[in-house]
């Protein structure tokens, strides 16, 4: 026998009604791309409940009609924050970094190349896209250029700081802990900040990739876009793809989480690797 259970109840500051899920479900969709299962009811209770005490407000419905009362108010911004998942590390992924260290290599010390981490989250990604290119370089001023971008503007902020706990960078190589971060002493103490050279590296910029078009130049040599696409439908994986290949030219290589398909997205993008693509000579005609 099949019968649905119902919800238990909820011993709640507030209540949260299946409607309500369904409409916030609905709102980040169209805000942000983000397909959020039903599976996420609790986590979207805890977080937005937070909003709701910083507001004094008595209920779900009351926050998501301010919401669509004013599309361009500055609550849109906490309410994207508060549902976006935020998962890094200090060279995730090590065999991205091993590729993108030759891809650098290989290209000369021309025009300064341009790379782009499409979902920077705290900063950790981008970071160490810049010691990469320090390392093929050997130089704290590489020819590289690096736009790290992402929806959340808390994490932002804390990507631009560049200040991290020290456990953060444990895992890494001693040498590379002692050329690109600095330890804190006194009240820093148990904290890290990264070398003001690498900082000099990156740009740091809010961008949802749900925008019809990205204003961020021409053509990357390398784009990191991992983790990130697995919070989207395939209609939307395929819509920010499109746009993504316009900044991809025939030597570019596009980055992705170890867990992300595209073969529904051939026509764009061609596997050149383990969690490499490259843009598909047709798209490129076209």
């Amino acid at each position: 026998m099949n019968a649905q259970l119902p919800h238990p109840p909820d011993h709640r500051d507030f209540e949260f009604a299946d409607r309500d899920f369904r409409r916030v479900c609905q709102m980040i969709h169209v805000r942000a791309g983000i397909a959020l299962a039903p599976g996420k009811r609790d986590m979207v209770y805890g977080r937005l409940s937070r909003r709701l005490r910083a507001l004094d407000i008595d209920s779900f419905g009351q926050y998501l009609d301010m919401l669509d009362a004013d599309p361009d108010g500055e609550e849109w911004q906490s309410f994207t924050n508060a549902l976006t998942t935020n998962l890094t590390a200090f060279f995730r992924e090590p065999h991205h970094f091993e590729r993108l260290r030759a891809q650098l290599a290989g290209a000369g010390r021309g025009a300064p190349l341009r790379l782009w981490s499409c979902a920077a989250s705290t900063g950790e990604e981008p970071y160490s896209m810049a010691i990469t290119a320090c390392e093929a370089f050997g130089t704290l001023s590489p020819p590289v250029r690096i736009l790290a971008t992402d929806i959340d503007t808390q994490v932002l902020a804390t990507a631009q700081r560049g200040v991290y706990p020290v456990d953060r960078i444990a895992g890494l190589d001693d040498g590379l802990r002692r050329r690109y971060f600095q330890r804190g002493t006194g009240p820093n103490e148990g904290r890290c900040r990264v070398n003001p050279a690498l900082q000099a590296l990156v740009e740091f910029r809010q961008l949802n990739l749900q925008e019809p078009r990205y204003e961020v130049g021409g053509t990357f040599l390398a784009l990191f876009c991992r983790n990130v696409m697995i919070y989207f439908d395939k209609a939307t994986q395929r819509a920010i793809l499109s746009r993504l290949i316009t900044h991809m030219d025939a030597h570019s290589l596009l980055y992705t989480g170890h867990s992300e398909n595209y073969l529904h997205a051939a026509d764009l993008i061609q596997s050149c690797g383990r969690t490499l693509y490259k843009r598909n000579p047709s798209a490129a005609r076209a």
